[in-house]
């Protein structure tokens, strides 16, 4: 039996760093008057072990993000109204920890195990009424990481984005669980500009017609 005690729409937005994730999240709360969930904020008590020796704690620290995740998704089931997620709890695994085991930095055993794990506690979980999957080129990305100038993020090379792209396109293209709405995001400038967040307000809207 999944855990699911929902009322409301469950919107998930998905996408690769800096594609503008949690800039959709704030607006289309703020326009819709839905509750917006970000990203996991905790200190992770890994994350300093894991950049001197990611080898060795890859696995415990991507376990940690996986507890913060399934605590986060467990309090939206909670909520009584909407709400808009800023990352789905899949992208985590799917995403950053299958990058982290194809680039060898997480061992076979460990990768298999924590997938494993994910998985079956995933099946009990209540789904996204839908997932919002927003798309950039590289060239996109890179723009707008540094137009948001976070320091931590000025090392991130064009090589990484291309292959986070790669394994985002793979985990949409099989991806089951929820109906998914693809937006090609190069283009779109729904900070600045009005007539494009309402558009994409519009689209999701329209294909939650019917949803409850």
């Amino acid at each position: 039996m999944r855990v699911t005690n929902k009322q409301g729409h469950f919107v998930a937005i998905a996408g690769n760093i800096g594609v503008g994730k949690s800039t959709l999240t704030t607006l289309a709360a703020r326009k819709l008057g839905w509750e917006p969930f970000f990203e996991v904020a905790e200190d992770n008590p890994y994350l300093a072990d894991f950049y001197q020796d990611m080898p060795r704690w890859s696995f415990h620290s991507q376990i940690f993000f996986l507890s913060q995740q399934l605590k986060r998704h467990y309090q939206m089931l909670q909520y009584k109204g909407s709400v808009i997620q800023d990352r789905a709890i899949y992208e985590g695994v799917e995403i950053f920890g299958k990058n982290l085991y194809l680039q060898g930095i997480m061992s076979l055993p460990d990768w298999q195990t924590y997938h494993d794990l994910y998985r079956n506690v995933a099946l009990l979980l209540q789904p996204p009424d839908l997932v919002v999957y927003l798309k950039a080129s590289v060239p996109t990305l890179l723009g707008r990481i540094a137009q948001r100038g976070r320091g931590y993020e000025s090392a991130i090379s064009p090589e990484y984005l291309e292959s986070l792209n790669v394994l985002y396109d793979e985990w949409i293209a099989g991806f089951r669980l929820s109906p998914v709405l693809c937006i090609e995001t190069d283009n779109l400038d729904y900070v600045h500009d009005e007539k494009p967040l309402e558009q994409v307000l519009g689209m999701i809207q329209d294909r939650l017609v019917g949803m409850g």
